[in-house]
């Protein structure tokens, strides 16, 4: 994700990497019922002489929580605005914002990593349009996700997930980086032996799953949703694409560490920095927690995105983060400061994770400031990598919860029923003919649709 970016990202991650670390998608049914709730509630204005502005984080790696306290700091000293910082785990941010509201004492600026809780606070009149701030620079693709016509938040970073390798195997074995489902099933076979494992893909009933195993589905051109948010994934077009994908994931199991229905985002992290796997999907986060945890690999890691199973396609699962600005009494000084904020720290924010924090705005990519990190530098060809994502014209981008023409709630309704992990669990597990796996899949997508 993120995008960003999983509800219970992880203490495993956290100790992999010595901090916090940010999770994907949140609990988005609750969300849905509270957020209407919300639509409702009648709040009493914060004074507007107050000349604080509180601004909910929801980045806890100390790394972030310290550019955003720097940057704080100058503009207190600078304007005489104090800027608090509240600092939670991402999963708690919507409902923390939520539950500010209806007590009268709403955050002034906030973060979000799911688009459809943006959608919730702006259609409930709640969100400041950023549309003229954003409209300052050039973004990569679906990223600004528009509600009639205004942008409602600010993204500071892509969460895509690729696949990384490592280069050594491949070499010892005299593998070649795969373009089709085919190679990727031959090459992690050939790589699982004396207790090291191929791949390891999370197939639970969790977020994890959905961001780090279905890449391939996407590759092969596989689409949940038409124009008119009617479910497609069993018409005679989708559905043996689907069969298709089902059967390739089963044939990957048997290159994978058992307990993958217990894993999450750190436990692949885990694995991959300790050598168990060769294979891991993640995002720039994985070559953060190596150059930490496991150096020796950094030279021997490389990278690719999700093959599809011809050798035509490529896809990355998305993710994303951003900022929203809450319609406050304060609302004309959070655009100030946001406004100083973007021309000031932005770059400063985004090299707290110099890796994993992908900068959505094309121009970032140019820019000396931000190219100056060390592991920016040092991973010249990583960002190279990142950077085409958004650039080619033949990479898919698509995720569970963004499907659709628009930004809409169905989609995360969707993907909130783990359907598409209860399928890859009947297949992998029960032995249960894929065909018959997506009817199951499909019913339980069209009792929220």
């Amino acid at each position: 994700m993120k995008q960003n970016d999983e509800n219970d990202i992880l203490a495993q991650e956290a100790h992999l990497a010595q901090l916090p670390l940010p999770v994907g998608r949140r609990d988005v049914l609750k969300s849905v019922a509270a957020g209407i709730a919300l639509m409702g509630i009648g709040v009493p204005p914060v004074l507007a002489q107050q000349k604080t502005l509180r601004f909910l984080n929801a980045e806890p790696g100390r790394d972030s929580v310290r550019a955003l306290r720097v940057a704080a700091a100058e503009y207190e000293k600078k304007f005489g605005i104090k800027v608090v910082i509240d600092t939670v785990p991402p999963d708690d941010a919507y409902n923390k914002i939520q539950t500010a509201i209806a007590a009268g004492a709403s955050y002034d600026i906030g973060t979000l990593a799911f688009a459809g809780h943006v959608l919730l606070l702006a259609e409930a009149g709640k969100l400041v349009p950023l549309t003229k701030l954003v409209n300052r620079h050039k973004w990569g693709p679906n990223i600004l996700f528009p509600i009639k016509g205004e942008t409602y938040w600010y993204p500071y970073d892509y969460n895509f997930c690729w696949m990384y390798y490592r280069k050594d195997l491949y070499q010892q074995k005299g593998l070649k980086v795969p373009t089709t489902w085919d190679q990727m099933a031959d090459n992690c076979k050939a790589l699982t032996e004396g207790g090291k494992f191929g791949v390891g893909h999370p197939v639970g009933s969790n977020a994890a799953t959905q961001w780090m195993s279905i890449g391939y589905m996407w590759a092969d051109g596989v689409r949940m949703l038409d124009k008119n948010f009617k479910l497609i994934i069993d018409n005679a077009e989708m559905k043996p694409k689907v069969i298709r994908y089902l059967d390739f994931m089963k044939r990957l199991s048997p290159s994978m560490p058992s307990g993958m229905t217990q894993a999450l985002f750190g436990t692949v992290l885990g694995q991959y920095s300790g050598g168990q796997i060769a294979h891991a999907p993640y995002a720039g986060r994985l070559m953060e927690v190596i150059e930490d945890k496991a150096p020796d690999l950094v030279a021997k890691t490389g990278f690719f995105m999700y093959p599809d199973s011809a050798g035509k396609a490529s896809a990355v699962n998305h993710g994303y983060d951003g900022w929203i600005l809450l319609n406050t009494p304060m609302r004309d000084e959070s655009l100030k400061f946001m406004e100083w904020f973007i021309d000031n720290h932005y770059i400063n924010f985004l090299h707290s994770a110099p890796l994993h924090f992908q900068p959505p705005r094309l121009d970032v990519y140019d820019d000396i400031r931000w190219r100056a990190h060390p592991l920016i530098e040092k991973h010249a060809d990583l960002v190279e990598f990142m950077k085409s994502i958004l650039t080619r014209k033949d990479v898919i981008i698509r995720s569970i919860d963004t499907e659709g023409p628009i930004i809409d709630l169905r989609p995360p309704k969707m993907f909130e029923t783990f359907a598409i992990c209860e399928a890859i669990q009947n297949v992998l597990y029960k032995d249960m003919p894929s065909a018959e796996a997506v009817d199951i899949m499909s019913a339980k997508y069209r009792t929220v649709l």
